[in-house]
């Protein structure tokens, strides 16, 4: 079992940055892909990166190619989302997800960090 804990969100004007923190708990978190969606309002939920549990082989949505970038620690289970460059279409709530990702299925989530981009 695996619990995640997002934080970071905030309000931030265009073109500024935030960096997204998920902290797990449980001593398998080293296996794990881990991986960060996002979910608008009115619309699906979305991927937006994923990282296997080594540390490579990094998966973005073409949206945030070049903009975002996602980094893990297994020595402090941790998985971030560096986020610079923001756009309002970036405007969503935020869900760690990890486990077994395929598409916007995962066997674990956090419970979402709102992130809100100002144009």
């Amino acid at each position: 079992q695996v619990q995640l804990v997002e934080s970071g969100g905030g309000l931030v004007q265009a073109g500024g940055s935030l960096r997204l923190t998920c902290a797990a708990s449980g001593r398998t978190f080293s296996s794990y892909t881990m991986g960060w969606f996002r979910q608008a309002p009115g619309k699906e939920r979305e991927f937006v990166a994923r990282i296997s549990w080594s540390g490579g082989s990094p998966r973005y949505a073409d949206s945030v190619k070049g903009r975002f970038t996602i980094s893990r620690d297994n020595a402090e289970n941790t998985v971030y989302l560096q986020m610079n460059s923001l756009k309002p279409e970036d405007t969503a709530v935020y869900y760690c997800a990890a486990g077994n990702i395929i598409a916007t299925r995962a066997d674990y989530w956090g419970q979402g960090t709102q992130v809100t981009v100002s144009s």
